[in-house]
């Protein structure tokens, strides 16, 4: 992995064999911290919509699991 800072972007490089799931949720939650700093909502109120949204998506994709 190789990690570079080039203007106002972090590079972030890793072998093309990387685990693809893991890197997106990596992604994922880079994201999340993103959008979260931005925000004027407290730290709970974010947790609560994140929560609420993981039960939602579960409600409508369990059948595909179980």
């Amino acid at each position: 992995m190789q990690i570079e800072k080039k203007d106002n972007e972090i590079l972030i490089k890793v072998p093309a064999g990387t685990y693809l799931p893991g890197l997106q949720r990596m992604i994922d939650y880079i994201k999340y911290r993103e959008i979260a700093s931005k925000s004027k909502a407290s730290e709970k109120q974010i947790e609560e919509l994140a929560q609420k949204s993981k039960s939602d998506w579960w409600e409508k994709n369990n059948n595909r699991f179980l």
